[in-house]
């Protein structure tokens, strides 16, 4: 199994790509904490991973609260001794076009998807760096790249999460330490329930595979980059649009 052994704390948990991850590293021998701010979805993620086999437990936190992230780092170190994987997963959106974007709707996704992300790495940096060993796997996206029509917020958030893993490959990997960060296109997450079918569909045909991709075929490619097979790829930023920017 490709994380047997490894510690990893998965944020966003709950739902969609973050319990997909969940599962699979779970699967690949990897003992789990998983954070959502969701305290039943996670317990209910929990319960899958440890049905899988793998050693669970879940913390019901915000990522954009700074001591409730730390206090969960130190937790996860105290009862297993280690932390070898961060997954930076958590985000939220809440869209708008620029004239009509709230200071408020702005806010929130920076707090959560990039502050969050600031937050929670922070909180086990140091852990690592004592093991002089640690994965750090941070949740982009197509729209941090491209930008994306009424998603002034969230391009901006993910656009700086690549900005992040580029400077702390640099800082970090002289410790030992890998950051990497994933850049997925249209998913089929819990994200898109509010998304018109005949929108979906418009997504669909801008994609050269002509589907949504799944949120296993993301954690298929954390799995990978956790894993020591991994072990030369730093800095990255890999897109899994399904060819839609082709």
């Amino acid at each position: 199994m490709k994380l047997n052994g490894k510690v990893a704390i998965v944020t966003g948990a709950g739902q969609g790509i973050g319990a997909a991850t969940a599962l699979k590293f779970a699967q690949e021998g990897a003992t789990l904490a998983l954070c959502d701010l969701n305290a039943e979805a996670v317990s209910s993620v929990v319960d899958a991973c440890r049905a899988a086999g793998a050693t669970a437990v879940g913390f019901a936190v915000n990522v954009a609260n700074r001591e409730a992230i730390q206090d969960m780092a130190a937790s996860v170190r105290a009862r297993f001794g280690r932390i070898d994987v961060l997954v930076n997963n958590a985000g939220i959106t809440r869209d708008a076009r620029l004239q009509k974007m709230t200071p408020e709707q702005f806010d929130q996704v920076i707090d959560v998807n990039l502050r969050g992300v600031f937050n929670a790495t922070q909180a086990v940096v140091e852990t690592m760096i004592e093991q002089n060993a640690g994965v750090i796997l941070n949740a982009s996206s197509i729209v941090g790249i491209y930008g994306n029509f009424g998603q002034t917020n969230y391009a901006a958030a993910k656009f700086g999460v690549i900005g992040f893993t580029k400077t702390w490959s640099r800082e970090l990997g002289p410790k030992g330490i890998r950051v990497n960060a994933v850049a997925p296109g249209f998913i089929d997450t819990p994200i898109l329930e509010t998304v018109p079918n005949e929108v979906l569909e418009k997504m669909c045909v801008q994609v050269s595979l002509r589907r949504l991709g799944k949120p296993e075929e993301i954690a298929n490619i954390y799995a990978f980059l956790a894993s020591d097979e991994a072990s030369y790829i730093n800095g990255a930023v890999i897109e899994a649009s399904g060819g839609m920017t082709l």
